[in-house]
């Protein structure tokens, strides 16, 4: 199934997280990630996408990136906090990824790396200009989101089927 215009996948990783002495799913950002996940937040308005679904880890620092985030959105789209997101492989997210419905358009994932990374690299077939350069120069680091094009079914998602058109880090 072909459709008029691509749809789009944001990869977003969280912002910088702290290391208090908890457990991993519950650590907090810290306040620089605060800082960059309200400025992310303001870049994905700028991307202009139009989200009907985000899909957000339910660790405590993915939680807390996208309720910083979301605010800067023209829309807010539906939230469902996915557990399986939390530490997943990048097959987990794509298997994730295959169960969205197709009335769903564009979808943001709020996540962790190396899973960003990895699904990222993995679905990106082709890359427009220097994105896939900009986005392996770092490692993807905190706070950093990728955009795909997808033509197709959800369920049609897999390796290689996607175009990486943009890459988004926070300023040092």
């Amino acid at each position: 199934m072909s459709v008029a215009e691509p749809r789009k996948i944001v990869l977003f990783r969280h912002a910088k997280a702290d290391w208090p002495q908890v457990s991993d799913h519950d650590r907090p950002l810290a306040e620089r990630g605060r800082k960059d996940a309200a400025v992310a937040g303001r870049a994905l308005a700028g991307t202009g996408i139009p989200f009907d679904l985000a899909l957000c880890s339910g660790a405590v620092r993915t939680r807390e990136t996208w309720k910083l985030a979301v605010p800067e959105l023209a829309h807010r789209p539906k939230t469902v906090y996915e557990e399986r997101a939390y530490e997943a492989s990048p097959g987990e997210l794509i298997a994730l990824l295959n169960e969205i419905p197709d009335d769903v358009r564009h979808v943001i994932l709020i996540g962790h790396n190396p899973g960003m990374h990895g699904v990222a690299d993995i679905l990106a077939g082709e890359s427009d200009g220097d994105a896939r350069e900009r986005m392996r120069r770092r490692g993807f680091p905190a706070a950093g989101f990728a955009v795909l094009a997808y033509d197709g079914s959800w369920k049609g998602l897999e390796p290689g089927t996607a175009t990486l058109t943009d890459y988004w880090e926070p300023s040092e």
